[in-house]
């Protein structure tokens, strides 16, 4: 489907939203109740789940693209505004990963060869290869504060 086609327009919105709501809202919704606490005890970190997409255009995924792209405006803002309170705020921003999310575009043979080609390790990420870095910014962060 094509993001603008009038055709499964109600589809596209319902979508739209509901990426929304995961991707952002309850992002949103958890780092400013966990992250008011943080703030009162003057010491917190708070890793969000960005995207490729927070920093280039996607195709047929306009809610995802939306969401991510106001994750990154999120991870800013909050970590200008929390950091001199003590609470250390990034993001991880992945690129493709072997997820239900991407499924259909690793199933597409074209589409995952131009995929697999533009990733320098050649291979789909896996959820396991952000353990490490989301540890880093964790452990990381403590010496900062």
């Amino acid at each position: 489907m094509k993001a603008f086609s009038l055709e499964g327009k109600k589809a596209l919105v319902t979508g739209c939203a509901r990426g929304i709501d995961v991707n952002l809202n309850a992002q949103w919704i958890l780092s400013r109740e966990i992250g008011q606490r943080m703030v009162e005890r003057g010491s917190g970190k708070i890793v969000f789940t960005a995207s490729l997409l927070t920093f280039q255009r996607g195709i047929t995924v306009p809610g995802y693209a939306a969401s991510k792209g106001a994750i990154g405006q999120l991870t800013k803002a909050l970590a200008n505004e929390w950091a001199f309170k003590g609470v250390n705020v990034n993001a991880i921003a992945p690129g493709y990963v072997a997820t239900d999310n991407t499924a259909d575009l690793r199933d597409d043979p074209l589409r995952s060869e131009l995929i697999l080609a533009r990733i320098p390790a050649g291979r789909w990420g896996t959820p396991e290869d952000f353990k490490g870095p989301t540890v880093f910014l964790v452990e990381c962060c403590l010496r900062l504060c």
